[in-house]
């Protein structure tokens, strides 16, 4: 049995991340979804909210939400399991193989898979989405319509 752990912030969830997360499902026989907490970042929603969303948003049985702590590494080995990383662009290529070098330094034992995003979802990152809810624009098209309204309630 493989085990994959597709990592991320996840504030919010998007399009994108759900693109990734299926096509994920359909290669690894079990995934965990997993929020990352991070002393340095200030995310828009609390821990508690993104879980929320994103258990209303899981694409497939396979796939479990956990959090940790730590250096995703040391998470991975200790489940054994691969890393999924999304990609967008070039630049995200770049920025994501400097990690897996790093990771692979501490622990050469955990491998990293790249999934590409789908075309329609190239354009869509939690950053981008922060700042339309900022303005009090649509998010239709960036996030599933229950996170819509889920983010529109809180």
């Amino acid at each position: 049995m493989i085990t994959a752990i597709y990592p991320g912030s996840f504030d919010p969830v998007h399009l994108g991340h759900l693109d990734i997360l299926g096509k994920a499902s359909k290669i690894f026989d079990k995934i965990i979804w997993a929020i990352g907490t991070n002393a340095n970042k200030k995310p828009m929603f609390s821990l508690e909210d993104r879980v929320f969303m994103m258990s209303m948003a899981v694409p497939a049985p396979n796939i479990k939400i956990a959090v940790f702590s730590g250096l995703l590494v040391d998470y991975a080995a200790r489940h054994d399991a691969v890393i999924i990383r999304g990609l967008r662009s070039s630049s995200d290529f770049d920025l994501e193989f400097q990690m897996t070098l790093i990771n692979k330094k501490l622990a050469r034992n955990v491998p990293t898979i790249y999934i590409p995003a789908s075309q329609e979802y190239l354009h869509i990152s939690s950053t981008a989405i922060r700042e339309l809810i900022s303005h009090k624009l649509k998010l239709e098209g960036f996030v599933p319509k229950q996170i819509e309204d889920y983010i529109r309630h809180i």
